[in-house]
């Protein structure tokens, strides 16, 4: 899918808006948020999977109790 949008200015910043087409290719709605990615073309906007947030927090507490362990594992 390709789509032109127009970047106008909201406050001191700047945003877009999103068609409903391009809304529902990404699968996602109004107010929810979406994962930008960096790309060597571009970015890349991906719908932010649900389970991602509690996954990375129980990632992040693991880390931090196990964090000796893990930096001699990463030499």
């Amino acid at each position: 899918m390709n789509a032109t949008i127009k970047i106008s200015k909201i406050g001191n910043s700047a945003g877009v808006i999103l068609p409903k087409e391009l809304l529902a290719h990404l699968n996602a709605a109004v107010g929810e948020t979406l994962s930008v990615v960096t790309t060597p073309g571009g970015i890349e906007l991906r719908s932010e999977e649900p389970d991602f947030a509690a996954q990375m927090a129980a990632a992040r507490e693991v880390m931090a109790r196990r964090k000796r362990a893990l930096r001699e594992l990463a030499k």
